[in-house]
């Protein structure tokens, strides 16, 4: 019987006494926890890139969608968030591919709901993250 889909699995996943990265966010469980597959770095990653302000990381100022800073607005672009979004995950995380960005505002435009699918590009394998503001 021929093989109809095979499943591509990265060397580093397969060492469970080997971290690939940091695992965020770092707190009391986390200080010293790394993650241990790619697609865990992957999520790390990606959760890390929207969280981060440009020109707060070092040696890549163009780095960061800024998120937290564009809550404060008194008008979102919607359109141009996700284009931020799609345009910074394409440039610094390799590993994945964004499917598709949701974003909603509450009623009262006090709340900010942003869901994110991605695909793996090892294995295409879809994951999505969702992130509340209040």
């Amino acid at each position: 019987m021929p093989l109809i889909r095979s499943r591509r699995i990265s060397p580093l996943n397969i060492n469970k006494n080997v971290t690939i990265g940091v695992a965020f966010p770092l707190d009391e469980n986390n200080m010293f926890k790394g993650t241990e597959t790619i697609e865990e770095q992957n999520k790390s990653n990606l959760i890390n890139l929207l969280l981060t302000e440009p020109g707060e990381r070092i040696n890549l100022p163009n780095y960061g969608v800024g998120l937290k800073k564009l809550l404060f607005e008194q008008q979102i672009n919607l359109d141009y968030l996700k284009q931020i979004i799609q345009d910074q995950t394409s440039r610094y995380i390799s590993g994945i591919k964004v499917n598709n960005v949701q974003i909603q505002m509450s009623e009262d435009k006090h709340s900010l709901f942003i869901t994110i699918t991605y695909q793996s590009l090892l294995d295409a394998q879809e994951d999505s993250i969702q992130l509340n503001f209040n």
